[in-house]
């Protein structure tokens, strides 16, 4: 397997690719924005540039890794020669669905459809396409090209040929792949968001403020970052979508979203990405400061 299609420029689609490129794969990256292939290039770019100041990799390495991406609107033009298409589009059921009608029409009848949600149904997505036997969870982490781990995620129908398949593609990435079975949330986001959750609803009921919450899950819980800080860079939008999932899927009301990520998603403060969410970012990553409506 050589041949790959991304689709999906943003912060996990361009780091998937960026982890492909590096290891030599062939990647077609593909989004409807020429604004968002610029922007992943850039990002991809950067990073690379970071890894050749750290000397991790050599300037030819950056080139090389850079040579093997190609760039495409059309999705048609980025997945007709793929043998893995990995869809890291926007945490929504119907547009996932959408584009896996869509591959099943514009791929090789063998090729592999792998999808990076976080909490949709393996199953549910398989089942919208002619070849359930070939679709396949690959759950990576953010940031993609430095998190070791993937979650391979079968679906009820996904074969044990495929599932070997993509077990040992994760491995040549340099990943640690972890089987696991087709429930809401799979393992990482069962375990994760209720805790992000539960920390929100701790800040909601006046408990501690922000940064309190935060420093006791580091110090106290060995936590490199708190539940806050992380939900910010996670998208609380995402974070609130995983956690409808769970609600739907699991049908207990401990798994609700606290009525303030709600409150602060349909406000339009999504975290890092929209510049605020607990803490405020419109200055960078590097700072940390508590966003006005969360300080005493």
């Amino acid at each position: 397997m050589k041949k790959v299609a991304v689709i999906g420029a943003g912060t996990m689609g361009n780091g998937i690719a960026h982890t492909f490129a590096q290891f030599g794969f062939e990647v077609a990256l593909v989004d409807v924005s020429q604004d968002s292939l610029d922007k992943g290039i850039a990002t991809i770019t950067k990073n690379l540039d970071r890894m050749v100041a750290k000397e991790k990799i050599s300037e030819n390495d950056k080139n090389s890794t850079l040579g093997n991406i190609t760039t495409h609107t059309e999705l048609i033009e980025g997945v007709e020669n793929a043998e893995l298409v990995v869809e890291a589009a926007t945490e929504n059921i119907d547009l996932k669905l959408k584009i896996f009608q869509d591959l099943c029409k514009m791929t090789p009848d063998n090729a592999i459809l792998a999808t990076n949600t976080s909490s949709i149904s393996i199953t549910k997505i398989a089942a919208s396409t002619n070849r359930p036997d070939k679709v396949i969870g690959m759950h990576f982490m953010n940031p993609v090209p430095v998190m070791k781990l993937v979650e391979i995620i079968r679906g009820y129908d996904t074969s044990d040929d495929v599932t070997k398949i993509i077990m040992d593609t994760s491995k040549k990435l340099g990943k640690v792949p972890v089987e696991v079975n087709d429930y809401p949330g799979f393992v990482a986001n069962r375990i994760l968001m209720p805790m992000i959750n539960e920390a929100i609803i701790t800040l909601n009921e006046g408990v501690a403020g922000v940064q309190e919450i935060d420093t006791v899950m580091k110090l106290g819980m060995a936590h490199p970052m708190g539940p806050l800080q992380l939900a910010d860079f996670i998208g609380l939008d995402v974070c609130l979508a995983i956690m409808e999932v769970l609600h739907d899927g699991l049908g207990n009301d401990k798994y609700a979203p606290c009525p303030l990520l709600v409150n602060m998603v349909a406000g339009g403060r999504k975290g890092v990405k929209s510049g605020e969410g607990f803490y405020s970012w419109t200055h960078g990553t590097k700072d940390l400061i508590v966003a006005d409506n969360f300080k005493k």
